[in-house]
């Protein structure tokens, strides 16, 4: 299949409703972040327990679209989305009527499913039916919807908490989804590219999920019972020895869940590195500042949500931008600028956390948004033009995974850090303290973002 030199009306829509069905289930889930305080009163659990409706999401969210190399090209694009908005709508009614902490966690993981399918879908969708030279702009759209959801989300629940309640977070997305699903079933078209007689690795799917969960236990028996404790180190030897077996795997296995060739390319795994870690970053950031607002500051939901709302603008501006640079002068220039801004913010956060107020937080986290959507869809563009179209949904399922999986792994991190510190100190100062040094931590990630960027350039360099 050649891809097309324009793009129809028809196909803007069918990415359109896609893009919009992943919006609403990441939207929800930075939105449920500055609800763990009321949560955890009302339900009567703790961080280490509510922190799972994030968690937990982004780790299924993330099993899900590692399946995805093989369902994009088994089934059609229609059903997958109708089935995909479904289970959405279905996840979003069960929460919305939630007794206990178990059926929220129910509905959200459904609502993970959905997600974990609509987000390979979409950019499944673009880089099959957009031309190359328009590649960087509908990338960049694309991006913004990844992105700004996680950045609007605290805004949306922190204002809908305090006016209503947590529940009207879902009560607002039910009508949206229904209108979506018909817009979708509408505009969304197209053939499954067929998968020949390659059957479903499941083994490689369970591997995959035993590690992933893995290592998000290992870092929250870090926060529950202590970077030093014992529970913590036999889980860090259980993770070392699933990753070993998932490693072994991949490269031995006759069945491949995605096709791991495509990371024999330097330049393709440079561009997942800067992926991952710019959206590590972007959740992390997601959980820790309302969650100190709220903590030290004293702030209420809709004021620590409305801190996030500056950043989510600014970067809803970006992203776009970004992608007509890319277009034009191609990723280096853009994705040096974004990891220099990424950790100038970084920076300041970690310099100031003594001096923080809601004004402050907003204003450096306003910067951080516009590394972050400079070279978020800059870098999977880039990426999508190291494969050819026959793996082009396998380098679209990585990607996809490792972003989602970067979320999970970023908020339970940045969790275990202030858990960590408050299971020594007082709420409020084990919070500043754990603050302090998850953006430490993401301020060295950012450097290291910094520094695979540049080795691109080296190795590009090498080729001319």
């Amino acid at each position: 299949m050649s891809q097309p030199s324009t793009v129809t009306l028809k196909t803007k829509l069918a990415i359109l409703s896609v893009g919009l069905l992943s919006f609403v289930g990441i939207l929800v889930e930075t939105s449920m972040n500055v609800t763990f305080p009321t949560l955890i009163k009302t339900m009567g659990v703790s961080l280490d327990t509510v922190q799972w409706l994030t968690t937990g999401y982004l780790l299924l969210t993330t099993i899900v679209m590692s399946t995805t190399a093989y369902v994009l090209k088994r089934f059609n694009p229609k059903p997958l989305f109708l089935f995909a908005a479904l289970i959405c709508l279905l996840g979003g009614i069960l929460c919305w009527l939630a007794p206990n902490f178990p059926v929220l966690l129910t509905g959200r993981l459904l609502q993970a499913v959905a997600t974990g399918i609509s987000i390979p879908l979409m950019f499944q969708l673009i880089f099959t039916y957009v031309p190359r030279n328009q590649l960087g702009t509908y990338t960049g759209l694309a991006s913004v919807i990844v992105s700004l959801a996680p950045a609007l989300g605290p805004t949306y629940g922190g204002v809908l908490t305090s006016i209503w309640s947590w529940r009207a977070i879902f009560v607002g997305i039910v009508p949206l989804l229904a209108l979506l699903a018909i817009l979708g079933a509408f505009n969304i078209s197209g053939k499954a590219l067929g998968v020949g007689d390659k059957k479903f690795d499941y083994l490689g799917a369970i591997l995959l999920a035993i590690t992933f969960t893995s290592l998000l236990f290992t870092f929250n028996n870090a926060g529950t019972h202590g970077w030093l404790s014992v529970n913590f180190g036999l889980w860090c030897l259980w993770s070392i020895v699933m990753i070993g077996a998932m490693v072994t795997y991949a490269i031995k296995g006759r069945r491949q869940l995605i096709d791991y060739s495509i990371l024999k390319l330097p330049i393709l795994r440079l561009r997942l590195f800067n992926y991952f870690g710019l959206q590590f970053i972007n959740i992390g950031l997601s959980f820790v500042l309302p969650l100190f607002a709220q903590t030290v500051l004293g702030a209420s939901a809709m004021t620590a949500g409305l801190m996030m709302l500056p950043g989510a603008i600014v970067g809803a501006i970006t992203g776009p931008i970004a992608g007509r640079i890319y277009d034009k002068q191609g990723p280096t220039t853009l994705l040096t600028f974004s990891a220099i801004m990424a950790s100038a913010a970084l920076l300041l956060f970690w310099l100031t956390t003594d001096y923080f107020t809601v004004i402050i937080m907003a204003v450096i986290y306003a910067l951080l948004r516009v590394g972050f959507n400079t070279g978020f869809g800059t870098a999977i563009s880039d990426g999508s033009t190291r494969v050819p179209l026959p793996q082009k949904s396998d380098q679209n399922s990585m990607f996809s995974m490792m972003q989602q999986y970067a979320g999970s792994i970023g908020t339970s991190i940045m969790s275990a850090v202030i858990a960590g510190y408050e299971i020594h100190h007082p709420t409020v100062t084990g919070t500043i303290m754990g603050s302090k040094l998850d953006f430490l931590l993401l301020f060295v990630l950012a450097i290291a973002i910094l520094i695979s960027v540049l080795h691109v350039k080296r190795l590009e360099a090498g080729q001319n």
